[in-house]
């Protein structure tokens, strides 16, 4: 299974919980909000669902292949 992330840009709170975790796949963008990076699709699904549940803003989704939200 491959699972997708996704950052709503309206919750994240710019914690860097994500992007200390997980540099190759995270950053700051110009706002100071966490953005997604290519590298991304790099990531295990048990660690796309561990960025999710260490996100103090729940601001990052995970979806599964049929685009239904997974639970975090």
């Amino acid at each position: 299974m491959s699972y997708r992330l996704e950052i709503r840009e309206d919750d994240c709170m710019s914690a860097g919980k994500c992007v200390a975790d997980f540099p190759d796949a995270f950053e700051f963008n110009q706002d100071e909000l966490a953005s997604l990076l290519p590298a991304e699709t790099n990531l295990s699904d048990s660690e796309k669902i561990r960025v999710s549940r260490n996100c103090p803003g729940r601001a990052i989704l995970v979806f599964d292949a049929d685009n239904q939200p997974v639970a975090t």
